[in-house]
């Protein structure tokens, strides 16, 4: 029987593994100019600026309904993460049952619930309102008090809410940062910074004193109407040759 022979099957070459590709370092974008590094406004120029919103609204009022300075504390205690015109919606009628706070205590929390249950975090402001009612009455006889610790020291009361009251209900030359003031002061360059704080100081610092009366309004108006978050009204802007924002339009 003839001897079968089989021939070898020739081995595949190897294929050489494919080398990993070198990292390629993306570019890095840009840095963001920083505000703190852009030319600081002149005492002229701050001047300017408030000449020029004192000239188109030499009254300016704020947008929150009330009767006395008791309405104004509870008015922008309700306003925190909620609107203005919300706020008023609900108080106008609350005010004209619970204008003191003896009177707000004898509302209660359950009814008081009832006028503010439109406005975000109704139940906890509820609470806080009544307490701060109680306090009032107990430790300061019935009056708001007339400084900003006391103020802060009632519940649902801030720094923020102390600055209002003084300003609004005493005539304190207070600044008052909320979303609009601290986007206005660090979008302008007038007091960059990064707390509602740093703000503040910043701009009771550079602002004159003939404008503080007035000047928290004139910035809180400018914000809400003109200096838009997303998308900012830069060809109607009273300030837009002076702005220091380097993504102005105009």
């Amino acid at each position: 029987m003839a001897k079968i022979t089989r021939k070898p099957v020739p081995r595949k070459a190897a294929v050489p593994k494919k080398r990993a590709k070198a990292a390629v370092a993306k570019p890095k974008a840009p840095a963001k100019k920083s505000l703190k590094a852009v030319k600081p406004w002149t005492p002229a120029e701050i001047h300017e600026v408030f000449s020029r919103f004192r000239k188109a609204n030499p009254e300016p009022k704020g947008e929150l309904e009330h009767v006395n300075p008791f309405t104004l504390l509870v008015a922008v205690v309700l306003s925190a993460q909620a609107t203005d015109a919300g706020v008023n919606k609900a108080t106008r009628a609350l005010f004209e049952v619970a204008d003191t706070p003896q009177k707000m205590l004898d509302l209660g929390e359950e009814s008081l619930r009832e006028y503010i249950k439109t406005i975000g975090l109704y139940r906890t402001k509820a609470r806080n309102v009544i307490a701060l009612s109680a306090k009032v009455l107990s430790e300061f006889g019935g009056e708001v008090p007339r400084t900003r610790a006391e103020i802060e020291s009632l519940p649902g009361a801030g720094r923020k809410t102390a600055n209002v009251v003084l300003n609004m209900a005493f005539g304190e030359h207070t600044m008052a940062v909320d979303t609009h003031v601290f986007r206005v002061g660090n979008r302008t360059g007038l007091a960059p910074g990064k707390t509602p704080l740093d703000v503040e100081l910043g701009l009771e610092k550079v602002i004159p004193a003939e404008f503080m009366l007035h000047a928290h309004h004139w910035l809180i108006l400018h914000g809400r109407y003109t200096c838009l978050a997303r998308k900012p009204r830069c060809e109607v802007c009273l300030i837009n040759d002076l702005c220091r924002w380097p993504e102005k339009t105009v």
